[in-house]
């Protein structure tokens, strides 16, 4: 999902978006329980509209998700990460979820995959 090399960094050098355990034999079925929320004011899901900026899992299949939203007055700021948890951690065999709110970098048009762009209309 991310190449933390092309990604923009810290002052400190460290990437801004933490690289995703995409090699962890559980990284695909996560990122499906995860297209399974959608958010409320846009008809696609939160991967799709690259919302989700990182899933690290551990190899106790513990999964760490940083994501944030399109803009920081979204009206389910709150409940949104929360929507994430519910989705993952029925996995069978997922130790425990962590979903944090990240704002850094801030969310742009850029991040929306071929599939979000096709569904809404800018492809």
């Amino acid at each position: 999902m991310t190449e933390a090399a092309a990604q923009p960094t810290a002052a400190e050098g460290e990437p801004l978006i933490a690289e995703s355990s995409t090699d962890h034999p559980r990284y695909e079925e996560v990122v499906e329980a995860i297209r399974s929320v959608y958010d409320p004011e846009i008809p696609v899901n939160i991967f799709d509209l690259g919302l989700i900026y990182s899933i690290r899992i551990d190899d106790e299949n513990a999964v760490n998700v940083d994501m944030t939203l399109t803009a920081p007055g979204c009206p389910v700021a709150g409940e949104m990460p929360g929507w994430v948890a519910d989705a993952v951690e029925p996995l069978p065999g997922i130790k425990q979820v962590d979903v944090r709110l990240v704002w850094e970098p801030p969310w742009d048009m850029s991040r929306l995959s071929d599939e979000a762009r096709l569904e809404l209309g800018f492809m």
